[in-house]
């Protein structure tokens, strides 16, 4: 009996190339390639933040070039010449004229009582919309809250004038609730769009655990809400530093009066002395550019979370 043999067929040596799939060419393959990062300049664009960024560079170097110049270097004409030699005595003449301590305490009063009111009311008012939404009460109070937003302080005036003196409130803490009351809309705008970002499970865990109302909010919902507080304070803070009408139409003692208001009072004193204006115009702006310069990363931060849900 023989035995049969079994051919086996011999498995191919060699292995066909794997498709990596279409070749791309033409125009398809020079907009994959500046996608990669050869990304071509906006060139548009880029003029137009150019001729921004000199718009507000040029008037900043002119204030701290004539800050520092002497009275003759400041009424000769050339503005963007560079001080030779520095002075120093226009920040003393400013800073006594303007009676500038004074000045400055009740300008940090007012901000940072807007500040903390702005950002404690505003978080409370934007929680009880957004966590009673489903309720009529609430939603149409959100959409009364937009609706201030198209009425500007001048167009109500002087009914706040009136109504300040009658409560005894025309003075610098009427001034900062003017400024919480104001800027309510938008700021509960910006924390209900935040807040809905955050899961309701932390709070159901957290009630779980037998905590109430009020303590959800001061000790889970408004740690989470640094990022969008911070955006929030530092809005009102400039705001409120920077304003000129509610306050000289508020506060009735001139003693009592904001460093942009004193520095409306004495710019007559001011008109030959350019040098002592500039003086005054940078020590009056240069905490507001000092808190916006350190905390700017805060504002976009937090636009950005309060953005996505």
């Amino acid at each position: 009996m023989s035995n049969a043999t079994r051919t086996v067929p011999a498995e191919p040596t060699t292995s066909e190339p794997i498709s990596a799939g279409p070749i791309i060419t033409g125009p398809a393959a020079a907009k994959r390639r500046i996608r990669a990062g050869q990304e071509r300049t906006n060139w548009p664009a880029t003029v137009v933040l150019i001729v921004c960024t000199l718009a507000v560079l040029v008037p900043l170097y002119v204030t701290i070039s004539m800050a520092f110049k002497t009275t003759g270097q400041a009424v000769d004409g050339n503005a963007f010449s560079l001080p030779s030699p520095l002075s120093f005595d226009s920040f003393g003449q400013a800073w006594t004229l303007t009676n500038f301590p004074r000045g400055f305490a009740i300008s940090v009063f007012v901000s940072v009582t807007a500040v903390a009111g702005e950002i404690i009311v505003s978080a409370l008012a934007a929680y009880a919309i957004v966590r009673n939404w489903d309720r009529r009460l609430f939603r149409w109070s959100f959409f009364y809250l937009l609706a201030a937003m198209f009425i500007p302080f001048p167009v109500v005036a002087l009914p706040q004038i009136q109504l300040t003196g009658l409560v005894g409130l025309d003075n610098p803490l009427g001034v900062a609730i003017l400024h919480i009351v104001f800027a309510l809309a938008f700021n509960t705008m910006l924390f209900t769009a935040f807040l809905r970002s955050i899961p309701l499970e932390l709070e159901e865990s957290m009630r779980m655990d037998g905590a109430g109302t009020w303590q959800v909010f001061w000790k889970l919902i408004f740690p989470l809400l640094g990022p969008m507080s911070a955006t929030v304070g530092i809005f009102a803070f400039i705001a409120s530093w920077n304003d000129f009408m509610m306050p000289s139409l508020i506060i009735s003692d001139p003693e009592m009066q904001t460093i942009p208001v004193l520095q409306k009072i004495f710019q007559t004193q001011f008109s030959n002395s350019y040098n002592v204006a500039f003086a005054s115009y940078l020590m009056a702006m240069a905490p507001a550019i000092v808190v916006y310069l350190f905390t700017q990363r805060w504002v976009m931060s937090g636009l950005t979370q309060g953005a996505v849900k």
